[in-house]
């Protein structure tokens, strides 16, 4: 009898990985500033496609200035072109930190919807999707600040500070928003749907906002308003903005907003950064 041997099927399945997978060089991992401007990018993608959004950057600032130049302009100064000159630099503040909140409402927003579990995957830099709503916003304040400076040029707004004290009140708002936004993102990691982000927000902001020096001149208000004023950071902020704007800084409100500033983003981005890692 001959024994006949047959030779054991051979296994594909190497075969098969080798084929499918890429013989080239695998691409460099994204660095920390490439992915976070990645992600910046997508966050300014969302304000083109998100009518609401778009409104706020807009038409919002627009519609503000004109009714409060027109609607208290005659009655606090005696002309809204000499109120404009008071209160554009504060409506510019007011709008600008506004918007701030949308930080937290785009991070609940992506949580709600699993996107961000999907980030977290990523072969990526961990605060790159952080870093990029805030960077993302940046644009936005950016923008509503010159929709706001835009109209008040045509109103009839003219700085005394000339272009440069008015490019520095902006870069000051905009830092500061910047450092205002880490609240909000914190907000967004810890509440569970985006209006709670947004209630929660204008709780905060609606006060600070309105009981300031935006409006009118705090001594015209009773004295335990004034105390109020007076720890305001938005008053702070406000004052520092508006004396870069006219050419009449004041150091001791430049000092102040920076250091609130720094004192936001110290305690509230560790805050943020700590939440986010274990999510």
């Amino acid at each position: 009898m001959t024994a006949t041997t047959t030779a054991p099927d051979r296994d594909p399945t190497a075969e098969t990985i080798s084929a499918v997978l890429s013989r080239e060089v695998r691409p460099p991992r994204p660095g920390a500033l490439s992915a976070s401007l990645a992600f910046g990018w997508r966050a300014m993608l969302k304000i083109k496609h998100v009518p609401s959004q778009l409104f706020d950057i807009t038409a919002f600032p627009i519609m503000i200035t004109l009714m409060f130049t027109y609607l208290f302009g005659g009655a606090l100064a005696g002309s809204t072109r000499e109120y404009l000159q008071f209160l554009l630099p504060g409506i510019m503040v007011m709008s600008v930190v506004m918007t701030s909140m949308y930080t937290g409402m785009s991070v609940n927003i992506d949580i709600s919807k699993g996107v961000f579990d999907r980030f977290r995957t990523l072969p990526i830099w961990r605060p790159a999707p952080m870093v990029g709503y805030i960077l993302g916003d940046m644009f936005r304040y950016t923008a509503g600040a010159l929709v706001i400076l835009a109209v008040g040029l045509i109103l009839g707004f003219r700085p005394d500070g000339g272009a440069l004290g008015v490019l520095a009140g902006i870069a000051l708002l905009v830092a500061f928003s910047f450092a205002l936004s880490w609240l909000w993102t914190m907000l967004g990691l810890l509440v569970r749907t985006e209006r709670s982000v947004m209630g929660i927000s204008m709780l905060v902001l609606f006060p600070a906002t309105f009981l300031s020096n935006i409006l009118v001149d705090p001594k015209t208000m009773p004295g335990w308003l004034q105390v109020f004023v007076d720890l305001n950071l938005i008053a702070h902020l406000v004052a520092a903005v508006r004396g870069l704007m006219s050419g009449d800084a004041v150091v001791d409100e430049l000092l102040w907003t920076a250091v609130c500033g720094g004192v936001l983003i110290a305690v509230f981005g560790t805050l943020t950064m700590r939440l986010y890692n274990r999510k």
